[in-house]
C-alpha cells in the first residue's frame, strides 16, 4: 500500500475546518520540524524538479438531434465536436513527494493528520501554541491560531502538555 502525504507549509494560515497534516516526531520542536521539512522539500525539488507537461483531454462528439414539428416534418441538426480541456501536470510531483517523505523518515519523522478539536475539548485547556510535539493518541486534535501557529491537544494527557 503506497500512500503519499503532501505536507502543508505551517506558516500559511489553514482553513478553519480542515485537517492539519504535518511530519511528527514526538518531542521534536515545531521549529526544528518546520526547518527539517523545508530542508527536505528543497532537497526533493533538486532531485525531482518541476517537470510541467501540457496535456489535453480527448475531444467529445455531440451527435445531431432529430427535431420534428406537429405536422410530422423532421429535420436533423448537425453534430459537433467540443475540444478537450487543456491542462498542465507536474510529472515529477508524486516522485518529489516520495523523496520528501523518505528524507523526513530518515530524520525520524512520520506523517500524521490531525482533525480540528471540538469546542468542548478546546474549552478544557488553556490556549497555548505548541512548541514541542507532544505524545499523540487517536483522540489528539489541534487548534489553529490566526497567525498560522497551532496547538496540539491530546485529551487523555492534556494536563501533562506544556
Amino acid at each position: 500500500m503506497k500512500t503519499l502525504f503532501r505536507m502543508i507549509v505551517l506558516s500559511v494560515p489553514l482553513a478553519a475546518c480542515s485537517s492539519l497534516s504535518i511530519y511528527y516526531r514526538e518531542g521534536a520542536s515545531v521549529s526544528r520540524m518546520q526547518s527539517d521539512t523545508t530542508d527536505c522539500q528543497v532537497a526533493a525539488l533538486k532531485d525531482a524538479p518541476v517537470a510541467n507537461q501540457v496535456r489535453q483531454s480527448p475531444p467529445i462528439f455531440f451527435p445531431g438531434r432529430t427535431i420534428c414539428n406537429s405536422a410530422g416534418q423532421c429535420y436533423q441538426t448537425p453534430g459537433y465536436w467540443e475540444p478537450g480541456r487543456i491542462y498542465t501536470v507536474d510529472a515529477n510531483e508524486g516522485l518529489r513527494n516520495q523523496v520528501e517523505a523518505q528524507c523526513m523518515a530518515r530524520r525520524g519523522y512520520q506523517p500524521v493528520t490531525l482533525e480540528p478539536c471540538k469546542q468542548n475539548v478546546k474549552s478544557q485547556v488553556p490556549q497555548q501554541r505548541t512548541t514541542k510535539l507532544p505524545p499523540l493518541s487517536s483522540a489528539s486534535c489541534f487548534v489553529q491560531f490566526e497567525d498560522g501557529s497551532f496547538q496540539i491537544i491530546t485529551p487523555t494527557i492534556a494536563s501533562k502538555q506544556g
